[in-house]
């Protein structure tokens, strides 16, 4: 059901004006953005490739370009920064960064302290995907390992942050990916007790200042496993936090909540931890909640408070738990814990049109990517789905890999990146 709260003809005028504004901005980057997918949701933050294409049929032996071992259970997505690709993985009990080349070759690996194994099946102590801002690599781990390094695998410095600031309260394995400003690079911790925001200088690791993220929410309510996402907020960087209930905005220079928005759970379940994260199309942020029973979308800006005055609209017959969903061209996709697709108009909050992924015991983990006019979506079986998403749903492929899947497809430079339990997948249309 379908809940509005503004008239959605001013809406739809003014989330258009943004996605032309926006498109304008990606447009001026985009040999640099198309080239790259620096952080965990690629270079729009939402998981999709602008320009490319890709491929519809392999599978874990036939019609790769290549598939290179990996050392260690992990379940983090790799970035690529100018044809090299990082992913972070155990090596013989220590938290480390691999780095291939563009061939699959195996570059140079580094170790930055002791593994703490992950406890989920799907899980591991390498949940959170690398992020790099093309001079360093930025890496964090379950166990609280936070490292810079260069692009030759040289560790410029280090903190535990566990150490620092205590062990993680989480129900299962830390999975936040870091975030980059553009002179630090930001950590969050949303758990029972303390949850706050932490950034340390990208040059040096000294922090620059924590700011505490507490709100009082039924059991496990406090417990998130999201990602924030960077923002403009009247011109400046701003962060975008989602966890607890509640989706807030920070300014980069001290963490000062700038606007917060909450109401998620007004009927106060139990359980309702945050796994999957936003997505911003436009000036709209689409938060997935309720364990795949909710999404709302949230329009961005204000000041203080704006729980009553922000939420555009609401639904509370579809969202997605795990899989974060992924954005393109103006358009939002869900992939649903069972398979259950759906593309959502973010600016009133209407599907489109739905279908369906083949249906088995196992259920989709992995968030998926849009490129090329096709969804990739990869269930935690290693089976990998391919469908047409332009103009109407139709699924072209089903890609058994072999082994277990629970990372993001990447889509980069004409080729699909696929990290598997044991080995990384490389793949290109022909």
């Amino acid at each position: 059901m379908i809940h509005t709260t503004m008239k959605t003809t001013r809406l739809r005028s003014m989330v258009r004006c943004s996605l032309f504004a926006g498109s304008l901005f990606w447009t001026c980057a985009s040999a640099v953005c198309d080239n790259n997918w620096p952080r965990w949701r690629g270079p729009h933050d939402d998981g999709s490739a602008e320009l490319g294409t890709y491929p519809v049929k392999w599978d874990g032996t036939t019609n790769l370009l290549w598939k290179a071992p990996l050392p260690g259970k992990g379940c983090s997505t790799p970035i690529i920064w100018n044809n090299r690709i990082f992913l972070t993985a155990p090596v013989d009990g220590q938290d480390a960064i691999i780095a291939f080349d563009w061939s699959g070759k195996m570059l140079w690996r580094t170790t930055v302290g002791t593994e703490i194994e992950g406890k989920h099946r799907n899980g591991s102590g390498s949940n959170p995907s690398p992020a790099t801002d093309g001079n360093n690599i930025f890496i964090y781990h379950k166990s609280g390992n936070l490292a810079a390094l260069d692009f030759e695998g040289k560790q410029r410095w280090k903190i535990n942050l566990t150490e620092r600031f205590g062990k993680d309260t989480l129900y299962w394995d830390y999975g936040t990916s870091p975030v980059l400003t553009e002179k630090t690079v930001v950590i969050t911790m949303m758990h029972h007790g303390e949850s706050w925001l932490a950034a340390f200088d990208k040059l040096t690791g000294e922090m620059r200042w924590k700011v505490a993220r507490d709100y009082k929410t039924p059991i496990e309510g406090d417990h998130s496993y999201a990602t924030p996402i960077m923002i403009q907020h009247h011109g400046k960087e701003a962060l975008l936090v989602w966890g607890a209930e509640h989706l807030t905005a920070h300014e980069t220079s001290g963490g000062l909540v700038l606007w917060f928005c909450g109401d998620f759970n007004p009927e106060a379940k139990n359980n309702w931890v945050a796994v999957a994260s936003h997505v911003v199309v436009g000036d709209v942020a689409v938060v997935p909640y309720g364990r795949g029973s909710r999404l709302h979308g949230i329009k961005l800006g204000g000041s203080g408070d704006v729980t009553a005055t922000h939420r555009i609209w609401k639904r509370d017959d579809t969202g997605t738990f795990v899989p974060t969903p992924t954005a393109d061209k103006g358009l939002v996709y869900l992939v649903r814990d069972r398979g259950e697709v759906e593309c959502i108009d973010p600016i009133n909050g209407k599907t489109l049109w739905s279908g369906e992924l083949p249906k088995s015991s196992a259920s989709y983990y992995s968030s998926p990517a849009v490129a090329d006019g096709k969804i990739y979506a990869a269930r935690e079986d290693g089976v990998v789905f391919v469908a047409r998403v332009a103009g109407q749903f139709q699924v072209l492929a089903e890609n058994p890999m072999g082994e277990r899947v629970i990372a993001s497809p990447v889509p980069v430079l004409n080729r699909l990146l696929i990290r598997g339990e044991k080995h990384l997948f490389a793949v290109g249309a022909k």
